[in-house]
């Protein structure tokens, strides 16, 4: 178990079970596990509601074990799109570059949990090296997406002279980062990191965040120094039961964002990943959850929900549906049904 502070530490703060212990080091032998000491600090000053909640995204339970027939090892088909080591080319003007697969923390419902956490995590300078002659070749790739794994536990200067070699590929215009660092160490974000970030190039930061307990104060700060240096931030979050699965806390976590000048971006339908089914809400539930969170907050709080399907064909929205057509006579113009925010619907003749 590869955590900052030990799991007799988490038992005297009393966050976790004697119990509970051998169902950590039982999931630990298959799937990496890491706490930092800033996360066991905010869980350890939030009220017992957060802290379940918290817990659950970070803390290993014999729940893990339990793996269900449609589980994938790979759930968004990483490998068959894998053009070199590294780069994952999925959509024909983006690409994933995966330069390392460590994180700070590892989130018990990752769709890469197979593969995060391994002891050679990062790729070597002539890895690095082949990704980017295939990236130059294809002049297609208007986009590069750093992911992994969590590309900002980097060190700035490696970070950097990454950002400088994809800078310095023509049709190479937008570089995005996503991130869970903001949230689970923010101390990394500092003045050293800011300098590795401003490239002449356009380079987003996407903030991994699921619940409004993670912005804690330094959070917000650490998202603002990205902010304030030019450095656009938009956010993702995924769907997870028991963790924002109702409308109180998904309502606040959206809002929190769109105050620290964070764009709700995506809001993932869970994967199905190895050992994450007690994580997962139904289709249904996300798309009841989304209507509600229209009626009641500001446009700015809606997120794009989104199912990644399985075998690597891309991400669609699925969120719910307030248009429906109606049968009309041959010849006649067209008329739908228009559902409002009250489910109340209205006849729309717009179209002739």
């Amino acid at each position: 178990m590869k955590t900052i502070r030990k799991i007799s530490q988490l038992q005297k703060l009393g966050l976790i079970k004697a119990e509970n212990v051998k169902d950590i080091e039982k999931v630990a032998e298959n799937f990496s596990v890491a706490l930092p000491a800033y996360l066991i600090d905010t869980i350890n000053s939030e009220t017992p509601e957060n802290q379940a909640a918290l817990l659950k995204q970070f803390l290993p339970t014999e729940a893990e074990l339990n793996i269900m027939d449609v589980e994938l090892n790979d759930p968004i088909g990483d490998k068959p799109h894998t053009a070199v080591k590294g780069v994952v080319h999925r959509h024909r003007d983006r690409c994933l570059l995966m330069p390392i697969t460590a994180c700070p923390v590892y989130c018990r419902f990752c769709f890469r949990r197979e593969k995060v956490g391994l002891k050679t995590n990062a790729l070597t300078k002539n890895e690095l090296k082949a990704a980017y002659t295939y990236i130059g070749q294809h002049k297609e790739i208007w986009e590069v997406i750093l992911t992994g794994g969590d590309p900002l536990i980097l060190k700035a200067k490696t970070l950097q002279a990454i950002l400088f070699a994809l800078e310095a590929i023509e049709h190479v215009e937008v570089i995005r980062i996503h991130t869970r660092v903001p949230v689970m160490d923010p101390v990394r974000v500092n003045a050293e990191m800011i300098k590795a970030l401003k490239i002449k190039k356009t380079v987003y930061v996407v903030l991994h965040t699921n619940h409004p307990s993670e912005l804690t104060k330094a959070a917000q700060e650490a998202c603002a120094l990205f902010i304030d240096n030019g450095i656009p931030m938009l956010s993702q979050s995924v769907l997870l039961k028991g963790v924002n699965d109702n409308l109180e806390t998904m309502g606040a976590l959206m809002r929190s964002l769109v105050k620290n000048r964070i764009k709700p971006y995506y809001l993932h339908h869970a994967d199905l990943a190895v050992g994450t089914s007690h994580f997962r809400t139904s289709i249904q539930e996300g798309q009841v959850l989304l209507k509600s969170l229209r009626a009641h907050y500001s446009g700015l709080c809606q997120p794009t929900y989104v199912l990644d399907i399985p075998g690597g064909y891309g991400k669609v929205p699925i969120g719910y549906h307030y248009l429906a057509p109606q049968k009309c006579s041959s010849g006649a113009p067209q008329h739908y049904w228009v559902e409002d925010h009250h489910a109340e619907l209205h006849d729309y003749q717009g179209e002739q």
